[in-house]
Parts: C-alpha cells; structure tokens; sequence
C-alpha cells in the first residue's frame, strides 16, 4: 500500500490520529511542526510523497512517514556526518586541464583536483544549510520544515496552509519543482540569480513577514555551522588542501 492509498483509505481525520498515535509509539514529538507538515499531505493528493510497499497497512505506511520526517531532520545540517564522494576522480581531467594550461605543474593540478571535489561536496550540503537557516528563523513566524522531503514539491508549511519550495538558484529548478509552476498554490523561492550576483532576501522577508532574513545572516550562519560541525562537509582523507 503506497501512502495516498492509505489516506483514501483511513480519511483525513483517522490519518492524523494514526500518524500521531504512530509517533507516540516510536517516541516522536507530535509537536506543531510535524502535524502541520503532514496535514498539508493528507489534505492534498498531489503533495503526498512515494512512500510505501506492497506488504505494507495503513499504520506501516504512515510509520514510514514520520520515520523519514524525524531521519530528515535529524540529518540537518548542524549535526549530520557526511561521507565523502563515493567516487574517485578521473584521471584524464587532470591530463585535459594540463594541456589546455601546460604551465602548471603536477602538483598544481592534483590542488585543482582536490579543490574542485571539495566544491562539489560543499554544493551538495549547500542546500541543507539553507533549509535549517530557515527554519531556525522561520518557525516563530508559523513556517515548518517539510524535513526529508515529506511533502512533494513543498520545502516548507505554513500553520495557515501555505506551501513554499525554496531553491538556492534561479537555475536550480529540477523536473518536480517545474511540475508545479502552473495551477498551484505553491509560493516559489530562489537566494540568488545565477546569472549575476543578486540576492533575494527581500522577496523572502515579504513572503514570511519578517525582515530577519539577510545574505550577511545566512552567511554567518554557514561559518558557525561548519565551525561547530566540520563533519558536515566531508572532507577526503587524501585532501592535499587539509595538510
């Protein structure tokens, strides 16, 4: 049974009761933010994640839910360990780069090699970050977290319905958000254009009704998280840069 299948099946309200009772169990908080998170599943189909098994009932379907809710935001940026790359770099980059710039020197492209994987894995946990400054600064103003992607499409619920998708770049669209530019009620978000350097906290503070998110505040943030958690950014053990 997959997860719409069995709010069809319980209704609304008996799918809340189950999910809250389901938390108890488990010893989760049914606090305010994961009630509104999965309120705003349970009240619209489209917004219902791919969850769920053949061998699966209502309740263990639901389970699967809050379990995947409570690992997302367990696996926030401030406290989460992340592996590095689960691929090696291909040699022949390093071949390509130096003969387009035959001036550099071995040791010149293995520090280019080692840079560029770093920048890749400070990408990935990128927009990690941003979910959790947000919801640092947001919950007080009734916005809550869809953690672990609990909410298709939707990166965060309002206590009054609302649904926001947030993105770090104007270009950073994948093929689930596009789905539903057109005929939602989904309030969309990019931090900056990418094709020139130009922030979008304004739009944001007007969206949440707040004037506490900035560039300057998101980027202390991202200096304190990493420096309470450097295990955030995982960091090969082959590093040239670490030594």
């Amino acid at each position: 049974m997959k997860l719409h299948e069995a709010i069809e099946k319980l209704g609304t309200d008996e799918a809340i009761a189950t999910a809250k009772s389901v938390a108890e169990d488990e010893k989760i908080s049914w606090d305010i933010a994961i009630s509104c998170v999965f309120k705003a599943v349970v009240n619209d189909p489209n917004r219902v994640p791919k969850i769920g098994g053949k061998n699966d009932d209502p309740k263990a379907v639901i389970k699967k839910w809050i379990k995947k809710y409570n690992n997302g935001k367990n696996g926030r940026a401030s406290v989460r360990q992340s592996n590095p790359p689960g691929t090696v770099a291909d040699p022949i980059i390093e071949e390509m780069i130096g003969a387009r710039l035959v001036k550099l020197s071995r040791n010149d492209l293995s520090k280019i090699k080692h840079a560029h994987r770093l920048s890749m894995s400070a990408e990935n946990i990128l927009g990690l970050i941003l979910e959790e400054y947000l919801s640092d600064n947001l919950t007080s103003h009734g916005w809550h977290c869809a953690w672990g992607e609990t909410v298709k499409s939707v990166d965060f619920v309002h206590e009054d319905g609302k649904l926001l998708q947030i993105k770090n770049r104007s270009n950073s669209e994948n093929s689930s958000s596009s789905s539903v530019r057109n005929g939602t009620s989904i309030i969309k978000w990019y931090r900056i254009k990418a094709d020139r350097v130009e922030y979008m906290w304004d739009s944001l503070n007007k969206i949440c009704d707040t004037t506490d998110l900035s560039e300057e505040s998101f980027s202390k943030f991202v200096k304190s998280t990493l420096t309470k958690n450097p295990d955030c950014l995982a960091l090969e053990s082959d590093n040239c840069w670490s030594k």
